[in-house]
């Protein structure tokens, strides 16, 4: 493994350990206004690093199959899809109701959260080490730049997505130490599972279109099921819909403008 593919797969962590440490410049609490803004610039970027740097790289990876190219990218995001509804299924997960609060049990609420943003953090560490396998392997389909706009994506997602951690924590009295600790360890998963992918791609390198596909449908199910609810519940809703936007132009942007 190179220096560089390191430095890829542990952009994404660094994203959200600065995100974390955010509980040691902010009031102890985030607005609603600003948390549905940050959540839906996390779905944005999410949307759009699923499609230009997974799913187009799967099915150009399955052009050979001619009209049926379309079948690993299909398979792969519907196994993807269905790896996030079996997790919810089987471990406990967070849900906020419709006035933002969780259960009542404070202990109960901190280690489902915290165990939801850690589930949802493997996908996105899927994703990076899909790509820098594919580089690994020598691949044409995606380039160390492309590689990189990714990894600097999730980042940028992940930043807030930090802060949307430790600051709740925060708030129920947690030492601001303790707060940024269990954030950066949220997103400890990460270059873990890029890790574990780059690994098993090595053994079954014909895997690659299902695998893009399969880190695709695992973001878009981290966006439909969690981020967009909670950037669009309560009043003002708007607000998370225009940093969706702007969050899915800049990924956007980074992917072709570097891959």
């Amino acid at each position: 493994m190179t220096i560089q593919t390191i430095i890829g797969i542990l952009i994404p962590f660094a994203g959200t350990s600065l995100g974390a440490a955010m509980v040691f410049l902010l009031k102890d609490e985030i607005s609603k206004n600003l948390q549905r803004m940050l959540t839906g610039f996390a779905a944005g970027v999410m949307v759009a690093a699923s499609f230009w740097s997974l799913l187009q790289p799967a099915l150009e990876s399955a052009e050979g199959m001619g009209k049926l190219s379309f079948l690993p990218a299909a398979i792969g995001f519907l196994a993807g899809i269905g790896f996030l509804l079996l997790l919810d299924v089987i471990t406990p997960h967070m849900h906020m109701n419709h006035e933002g609060e969780g259960p009542k049990s404070g202990f109960k609420r901190t280690t489902k959260l915290i165990l939801a943003v850690t589930l949802h953090n493997i996908p996105e560490g899927m994703a990076v080490g899909v790509v820098y396998a594919n580089i690994i392997a020598g691949s044409s389909l995606i380039n160390t730049a492309g590689a990189l706009a990714l990894a600097i994506g999730i980042a940028i997602q992940n930043f807030p997505e930090g802060a949307i951690v430790s600051m709740p924590l925060r708030g129920e009295g947690m030492s601001k130490g303790k707060t940024f600790l269990y954030g950066v360890l949220s997103g400890a998963v990460e270059p873990a599972a890029a890790v574990v992918t780059i690994f098993a791609f090595s053994l079954v390198t014909s895997l690659l279109p299902y695998m893009l596909a399969f880190a695709a449908g695992a973001m878009i199910y981290v966006v439909i099921e969690e981020l967009i609810p909670e950037m669009s519940e309560g009043g003002h809703s708007n607000w998370g819909t225009i940093a969706f936007s702007i969050g899915f132009v800049l990924m956007m942007v980074l992917d072709v403008a570097l891959g």
